[in-house]
C-alpha cells in the first residue's frame, strides 16, 4: 500500500508507520475505556499488523484510526480517537472519511466497529448502523485482567 496523506489547514492524516508515536498512542488509549491497561509491546504488534491512519497537528500526534483488514472483505475500525484539544473541529469525521476512501480499501464489503456511547456519531459521519443480523455473530471474548495476566508471563 502506498503512503497517504491529506492536510486540512494546519492538521495532516497520514498512513506512514514512521510517523505514528507510540508514546502518544499509549498517552491517550491507557485511559479510555477500551484499551486501559493495553500494554505497550501489545500496542506496537497492534500497529504493526494494522492499517493506521494518524493525525498530526504539525509533528505531534493528535488522533488515530486503526484498521484491521483483508483489504478485500473485511475491515475492523478500532482506536479512534482525536485529543480533548483538538475535538469540536470535524477531525474525527475526517479521519473515519478518509480511511472509508482509501482505494485500498475500496472493495471492502463489511466495515464494522465496536463502541459504547458514539453510536450517534458513527451513524451521522459513518454511514454505520447496527448489525443487520447479530444473531449471526460469534466472539471469543477474554476479559481483559487474565490477558493481562498471560502477556506478564511472555
Amino acid at each position: 500500500m502506498s503512503i497517504f496523506e491529506a492536510t486540512q489547514g494546519e492538521y495532516t492524516i497520514s498512513t506512514d508507520p514512521a510517523r505514528l508515536d507510540l508514546d502518544a498512542i499509549l498517552g491517550y488509549l491507557t485511559r479510555s475505556y477500551w484499551a486501559a491497561g493495553r500494554p505497550r509491546h501489545i500496542m506496537e504488534t497492534a500497529l504493526k499488523h494494522s492499517l493506521c491512519l494518524g493525525l498530526y497537528h504539525g509533528t505531534v500526534q493528535v488522533g488515530l484510526v486503526r484498521v484491521i483488514t483483508d483489504y478485500a472483505t473485511f475491515a475492523y475500525l478500532c482506536d479512534v480517537y482525536v485529543l480533548e484539544a483538538h475535538q469540536g473541529h470535524g477531525l474525527g469525521k475526517w479521519l473515519v472519511e478518509s480511511v472509508k476512501a482509501l482505494p485500498d480499501l475500496s472493495y471492502i464489503r463489511r466495515w464494522v466497529l465496536v463502541t459504547r456511547d458514539a453510536h450517534g456519531l458513527y451513524r451521522q459521519y459513518g454511514g454505520f448502523s447496527e448489525l443487520e443480523n447479530p444473531s449471526r455473530w460469534m466472539e471469543i471474548a477474554t476479559p481483559s485482567h487474565e490477558l493481562r495476566a498471560m502477556s506478564k508471563e511472555l
